[in-house]
């Protein structure tokens, strides 16, 4: 079967993205993570093929890149560089302003957000609450003067160094809401930087509102709606962490397969080795099988089809599963050059754990699998 024009296209944006990240993201990784600080580098040359804009609108200065492009940008910097996919891919969240926000706060959001002038960054996650979103104590009260936000929001990505927090309040006991936070608002502060296993070159700290009054035209559409806003938001983003964990898996096993061909032993190339091929067959099968579940779910996604929902939670756990077992292997077979930071598995290792936590723990994810799977 020859390739349809969209596979030709896709391809050939996967190999532009790949060439960006080994030339201008790959030699900062280490460097990155070693000083525990934003990659500047690469988020600076990503701005030149716009993928901070990526998924927007071109009304909005965007590419109206679909979610396929969208994973497929994620995995290949995260093959060399997981800070480096975060920091880019995290400036996306943006989008549930272009989908549920008022034209005025798309007009005054996003074009500084595609431009590199600004950054953005969720606030959901709480102290007492990571995966049990309903569960949030933040609040926003409705005052004559504006919105009036109270709370803390822990592990925020982008914390400090973003200008443009998407806060996740209650409004009502039951009902929640989305309020734009600048960084410059009042009642706004940072907590301490977090002390990560990885992913050191992606910014994280609590966000902590007291009395934080902003004007009542920050509420992105309907107070009362923000749970489902939430919801559909992360259907597609699901996908995202997914290519995450699958671009680390995928640059574990390059450096795996790299290394044991050049390493020599008992006069021989450690690849030559049966042992050494089963590794890696399996470690390449967990990458392929990630690989096909993604771009299966993705397609249902973007086609709105019926299971999407589903496909999208197994494709996280399966990739990200992924991420951690590749990696794990990756370091063995390097043996004890695999524990020295001067090899990338040891940090793509220490990247990977994070993948099976955040977005909905794995956990989370197999309870969701098995709730669509039994309702048939």
């Amino acid at each position: 079967m020859k390739a349809t024009h969209y596979d030709e296209v896709y391809d050939s944006y996967r190999g532009q993205i790949r060439r960006f990240a080994l030339e201008k993201v790959a030699p900062f990784a280490a460097t990155v993570d070693e000083d525990e600080r934003p990659p500047l580098e690469a988020y600076e040359a990503s701005l030149a093929l716009g993928l901070p804009g990526l998924p927007f609108s071109e009304e909005f200065g965007g590419q109206d890149g679909d979610v396929i492009s969208q994973i497929i940008t994620v995995e290949e910097l995260a093959r060399v560089c997981a800070s480096s996919a975060t920091t880019v891919s995290t400036c996306w969240i943006m989008m549930l302003v272009q989908r549920f926000g008022s034209d005025e706060q798309k007009r005054k959001l996003i074009p500084p957000v595609v431009q590199g002038q600004q950054r953005s960054a969720w606030g959901l996650t709480e102290p007492k609450g990571g995966s049990d979103l309903m569960g949030v104590v933040a609040s926003a009260k409705k005052t004559a003067d504006g919105w009036l936000l109270n709370g803390t929001k822990r592990f925020i990505t982008n914390g400090g160094w973003a200008d443009w927090y998407l806060i996740f309040a209650r409004t009502e006991p039951e009902k929640f809401g989305i309020f734009l936070v600048s960084k410059q608002d009042q009642g706004v502060s940072f907590g301490t930087p977090e002390r990560k296993m990885g992913l050191r070159g992606s910014p994280t700290c609590d966000v902590i509102l007291e009395d934080c009054l902003i004007p009542l035209d920050r509420v992105v559409g309907d107070p009362a709606k923000g749970g489902e806003y939430i919801r559909a938001g992360l259907l597609a983003s699901r996908l995202k962490y997914a290519a995450h964990g699958l671009g680390i898996a995928q640059g574990a096993l390059d450096e795996a397969v790299a290394y044991t061909q050049g390493r020599e032993q008992f006069g021989r190339p450690v690849s030559d080795f049966q042992m050494i091929k089963g590794m890696v067959a399996d470690m390449a099968m967990k990458v392929e099988a990630g690989r096909a579940l993604l771009m299966h779910a993705a397609t249902l996604v973007l086609n709105q089809e019926p299971g999407a929902k589903k496909y999208a939670s197994m494709a996280k756990v399966t990739c990200t599963d992924a991420a951690m077992s590749v990696a794990t292997d990756a370091v063995q077979l390097h043996g004890g050059y695999g524990y020295l930071k001067d090899y990338p598995v040891e940090r793509m290792l220490r990247d990977a754990k994070i993948t099976q936590i955040w977005e909905g723990t794995n956990q989370i994810q197999r309870l969701m699998i098995a709730k669509e799977v039994y309702a048939g």
